[in-house]
C-alpha cells in the first residue's frame, strides 16, 4: 500500500466533492451550516493557495483518492487559522492518515504565522476528535464568533 499526500490540484476537485459530500452524509452533515455544503467544496482547488495562506491537501491510497484535510485563515484572521475538511473514505481511516494530512495543515500554518488553529465538527464524528484531543486541541464551550458552521456542535483550538 502506497500513501501519498498532495496539494489539490484541479482535476482532484470532482472527487473530493464527492468525498466530502458522502463522509458528511454518513455523519448526519448535510445542509446548511456543515461544510459539505459550503460552496467551496464545489472547486477546492481554487479556494486553497499559498497567497491567501491556505492549503488544502488530498491523500492517495495506491493512486486513489480517499480524502484530503485543508487549513485556511479563520474569518480573514492572520493569527488564527482554522483546519478545514478532513474527510476520508471509511477504507482509509484507522491507517494514521488523518494524523499525517492534519500534521502537514498545522505545519503549514506555523509557516505562515498564525499562532492558534480553531476547529469545528460533530459530536458523531468521534474518532477524528480523538485525534484532534492527542494533537493538542482543547475543546471550547462555544465556536468563535463568526464560524460559518452553525450546524456543528464541537468546537476546538489549539496553540501553534
Amino acid at each position: 500500500m502506497i500513501c501519498t499526500i498532495n496539494e489539490i490540484e484541479p482535476g482532484d476537485d470532482s472527487v473530493i466533492c464527492e468525498i466530502i459530500k458522502k463522509v458528511g452524509a454518513e455523519y448526519g452533515a448535510i445542509g446548511d451550516g456543515f461544510g459539505p455544503s459550503d460552496s467551496e467544496v464545489l472547486c477546492m482547488s481554487q479556494n486553497y493557495s499559498e497567497e491567501s495562506k491556505s492549503r488544502y491537501l488530498v491523500a492517495r491510497i495506491d493512486g486513489k483518492v480517499v480524502g484530503g484535510c485543508g487549513i485556511a485563515p479563520f474569518n480573514g484572521s492572520s493569527d488564527i487559522c482554522e483546519l478545514k475538511k478532513l474527510f476520508l473514505l471509511p477504507e482509509s481511516r484507522g491507517s494514521g492518515l488523518g494524523r499525517k494530512l492534519t500534521l502537514q495543515c498545522l505545519e503549514f500554518a506555523v509557516s505562515q504565522g498564525f499562532k492558534n488553529c480553531y476547529l469545528d465538527t460533530l459530536k458523531s464524528m468521534s474518532s477524528a476528535i480523538a485525534l484532534y484531543e492527542k494533537l493538542g486541541f482543547s475543546h471550547l464551550n462555544r465556536p468563535l464568533q463568526g464560524t460559518e458552521h452553525n450546524g456543528c456542535d464541537v468546537w476546538m483550538l489549539k496553540p501553534l
